[in-house]
């Protein structure tokens, strides 16, 4: 039986394909799945402390950072936009609405609907959460110049694209 011969690849070639994909061994997946974990994660943790002083749940920071972007929203659709479960979130909103940062309203087109919305005061707190969140971010990005945080921003909303496709592709559990 004739021996196949098989050509091998230059060191050159070898080289550019070690750089382009990690090999198994340098465990690139699990590196950058704990890294983002972490990031994210002392993130969140960080941001918690700036807020504290604001007596502001990470929860209820979260609400109303989103409902300044979405002022409005159904409060159904603003638990499947947070991940958060409807009777938890009702339970939030409560809250945020007898401290008088947020207010329920009936929708214009059907009154079983409740939209919510900032109040002055909701919104007065979000001036001071990204005053807040700003400094936190000067701290965290120090030593990276714009250039390098543009290219940041660019690398993670890349990152986001593709995982919300993912998500789209994946099947429904």
């Amino acid at each position: 039986m004739p021996t196949k011969i098989t050509k091998l690849p230059n060191a050159k070639a070898k080289a550019a394909k070690a750089k382009s994909k990690p090999t198994d061994a340098e465990n690139w997946d699990s590196r950058l799945g704990f890294l983002m974990h972490d990031v994210s994660r002392l993130r969140r943790s960080v941001f918690d402390e700036f807020m504290k002083p604001m007596a502001m749940t990470r929860s209820q920071w979260w609400i109303l950072a989103h409902l300044s972007r979405h002022d409005g929203m159904i409060q159904s659709d603003l638990a499947n936009v947070l991940d958060i479960g409807k009777a938890a979130l009702g339970g939030l909103i409560d809250r945020l609405e007898v401290s008088k940062f947020i207010e329920r309203r009936s929708d214009d087109t059907d009154r079983r609907v409740k939209r919510i919305y900032l109040t002055t005061k909701g919104t007065q707190i979000i001036t001071d959460m990204r005053s807040r969140s700003h400094d936190m971010s000067e701290r965290i990005l120090e030593g990276l110049d714009t250039e390098a945080r543009n290219a940041l921003v660019d690398m993670l909303n890349l990152v986001k694209r593709n995982l919300l496709a993912i998500k789209g592709d994946a099947p429904a559990n």
